[in-house]
């Protein structure tokens, strides 16, 4: 677990699912626990049981499903109702049927949200903090208390907010939660109020961020840096409007910038693998360019920058991308040369100088493809196949040749659109043809290439289109404008991409279609596991 002198609290399943389109089954909250326990958070907040049925049911579940090793499991609920005796209140009860160690209450701190939200007296309010949390401690629970609306109600009526953390402290809460629960304050006012509550009350606190000024991740290390000894956050800033401090922008600060102990360092390398299982169970799409797990953040495209690598990677990285489990990647384009070119065939496995006639003109042609409309940054497969012949000096003989293809689209009345695309194709001379049916024309060529090459290529048989994207290029408008298809692929555990470009769409979708087959024939010479020299290419 996460040393106790600095708590780790992830709120994604409760916090987190608010964000809007984030609907989780009980089975994926199981699995997106399981996947913070791996990294060493040190406590999940599962939910709101009794109050959200989904949430009742993962507590009932995780009692003889989840086996956590590094976290304990937090419920989440209110606090007694205002006049109601805390023995006698359902939700206070729902949330010690949840069985979890640890309990967390959320209470106002807000004059304005005391009287006019739970509409009783700011006595009361306090009176249902101070015998909630007792009646938890009793009852043998860890209690926090989440103080709602902390920030805006300090400015109001700071007395008051001291009041409610004291109340709860004194009450046995292991710590009191600050939340800018509206997310509209600045790392210097977070600062300063988290230096005074802790001056004016000797009450250890956390910290809970909203990032509606773009500042939750920032507004937490302010926290940290006051004082706060638990943190929360969610998996990738998940939350209601414009969520919350990402978990693991924060977790890679406090570790590798503040060496904070807050997880253990040998697990912090399977986060950037925990931030793509998230992504996976929760369906949203993550941000490319988020810090520590992104999938473009130790992504470099500017020339300069490439030269630079060459020499030593730290000059353009703050730290080593094998830390928290990511990896260096060169794209290719236009904005790069040489270099990039080096950096990327050396990451695909191949044996380069950029100094070398091969690298300028796989350079070369790369800036005049490109100016054509081509793009080799998502397609990784159609670059490597371009510099395969560059360092060969000439194109590969393909294993297959392309005699013709075609395809038609055609609805009668009362029935669904129908596809069919036929290919007429030749290996070693012997002519063969296949059709495909598909939804579309791209999908319809796929099942065609399939139904003809996978007798005689096994291999292809597990190459699985799983994205398909058109852009117009700007500068050209109407019908005849030019079209690039960027294909993504999965081949076992591999994703890739390839590119085409033409005015026809769905030439241009034939040309990525066929570079991908063109590409998983390359198995048998590609690189596995060392460099290869670029005498082997030329003898391949």
């Amino acid at each position: 677990m996460a040393e106790e002198s600095l708590q780790l609290y992830d709120t994604t399943l409760r916090d987190g699912s608010q964000q809007e389109g984030m609907v989780l089954t009980v089975d994926e909250k199981l699995a997106v626990a399981r996947h913070l326990d791996a990294i060493g958070v040190g406590f999940i907040e599962g939910g709101w049981p009794g109050a959200v049925p989904r949430d009742t049911e993962f507590f009932h579940r995780a009692q003889t499903e989840l086996q956590l090793e590094n976290a304990q499991l937090v419920a989440f609920g209110a606090t007694r109702r205002a006049g109601v005796p805390v023995s006698l209140d359902p939700q206070v009860r729902a949330l010690l049927s949840a069985g979890t160690p640890a309990i967390t209450l959320v209470g106002k701190s807000h004059t304005g949200h005391v009287q006019r939200a739970l509409r009783t007296t700011l006595a009361e309010n306090l009176a249902m903090i101070g015998s909630t949390v007792r009646h938890l401690v009793h009852a043998g629970r860890r209690v926090f208390l989440d103080a709602e609306h902390y920030f805006d109600g300090y400015r109001l009526n700071h007395d008051y907010a001291l009041a409610v953390v004291r109340t709860a402290a004194e009450a046995g809460a292991e710590a009191v939660v600050l939340c800018d629960t509206n997310g509209g304050s600045l790392p210097d006012e977070i600062a300063g109020i988290v230096t005074e509550t802790i001056a004016l009350t000797g009450v250890p606190v956390g910290i809970h961020c909203h990032d509606d000024t773009g500042c939750a991740v920032a507004n937490t290390m302010a926290a940290v840096d006051a004082g706060a000894t638990h943190i929360q956050g969610t998996a990738h800033g998940y939350g209601e409007r414009c969520g919350n401090a990402n978990l693991f922008t924060v977790i890679g600060n406090l570790v590798l910038k503040k060496q904070h102990k807050a997880v253990d360092p040998e697990l912090l390398t399977g986060m950037t693998a925990t931030a793509a299982a998230i992504t996976e169970l929760t369906g949203l799409p993550s941000r490319p360019s988020a810090p520590y797990v992104g999938a473009s953040a130790f992504t470099h495209k500017a020339g300069l920058h490439a030269s630079a690598l060459r020499i030593d990677p730290d000059l353009y990285q703050h730290i080593d991308p094998a830390g928290v489990g990511n990896a260096m990647r060169t794209l290719v384009s236009d904005m790069g040369g040489r270099s990039s070119v080096e950096l990327k065939a050396r990451e695909l496995g191949y044996d380069v100088a950029a100094g070398s006639d091969e690298v300028a003109r796989a350079a070369a042609r790369i800036k005049e493809l490109e100016s054509d409309g081509y793009s080799f940054e998502s397609a990784d497969a159609s670059f490597e196949l371009l510099l395969r012949e560059e360092l060969a000096g000439s194109a590969a003989e393909p294993p297959f040749q392309v005699d013709s293809w075609q395809v038609s689209v055609a609805r009668e009345r009362g029935r669904e659109v129908r596809t069919e695309a036929a290919v007429r194709l030749r290996i070693d001379g012997v002519p063969l043809a296949a059709t495909g049916h598909g939804n579309g024309p791209v999908n319809a060529l796929d099942r065609a290439l399939h139904q003809a090459l996978d007798p005689f290529f096994p291999q292809l048989a597990r190459l699985e289109l799983v994205d398909y994207r058109v852009r117009v290029l700007t500068g050209e408008t109407g019908s005849g404008a030019r079209a690039r298809v960027l294909i993504s692929y999965r081949d076992g555990e591999r994703r890739w991409g390839t590119v085409g470009v033409d005015q026809n769409t769905v030439t241009a979708s034939w040309r990525a279609l066929l570079d991908a087959v063109h590409y998983v024939l390359l198995d048998d010479v590609r690189p596995a596991g060392g460099m290869v020299p670029l005498t082997a290419v030329r003898a391949g």
